[in-house]
């Protein structure tokens, strides 16, 4: 096991993110040794939904979009739920950070409705890739292919369906970030 202690892992994330597609996997990374930062669009709270309707926990981001450096990182990490990835899309900055992750070629997690900023960033055309069931034609239409697992790995693209989903994709973003901070 690569030491995780130099790793730094950006979120991006806002209003209405799927409460455990945020908190677990971070905890996850946090319990690896690695340094999660949190990004959104101001640095006000962000509020937490469960199943897109019922309000759970806020954070307080560390920086704005604006405030991102992506070469400080080392992996991006991409919530759900239906609001936040719908909002970071239109946000061209959030898109933009994602374009510069893939160009780096570091890692990228994305769970549940979180792969829409993956669409709009256009970044997912030929990788095969999985999701929340009603997100799976807009990847189709940006060609990508598309399947029904638990968790997709294609080299640094990392992808997961639903909460449920949770354990395997924050394995997998872990096992990634050691490969990643390995080959540093």
């Amino acid at each position: 096991m690569a030491d995780l202690s130099e790793a730094r892992v950006l979120i991006l994330a806002t209003d209405g993110f799927e409460d455990s597609e945020l908190f677990d996997p971070r905890q996850a990374l946090l319990d690896a040794g690695a340094q999660v930062t949190l990004a959104s669009i101001k640095t006000d709270p962000i509020q937490g939904v469960k199943h897109d309707s019922e309000p759970t926990r806020t954070i307080t981001p560390d920086l704005t979009l604006d405030q991102v450096d992506t070469e400080a990182f080392d992996a991006l990490l991409l919530p759900g739920g239906v609001a936040n990835p719908d909002k970071l899309r239109m946000e061209e900055r959030a898109v933009a950070i994602v374009e510069e992750f893939f160009e780096d070629d570091k890692p990228v997690a994305a769970i549940c409705h979180a792969p829409w900023l993956l669409v709009e960033a256009d970044v997912v055309d030929g990788r095969r890739v999985t999701s929340w069931p009603s997100v799976r034609t807009d990847l189709e239409n940006a060609g990508a292919d598309v399947v029904d697992e638990e968790v997709v790995v294609d080299g640094n693209l990392i992808t997961s369906r639903k909460p449920g989903d949770i354990p395997a994709f924050s394995a997998a973003l872990v096992k990634a970030l050691e490969a990643e901070m390995a080959e540093a």
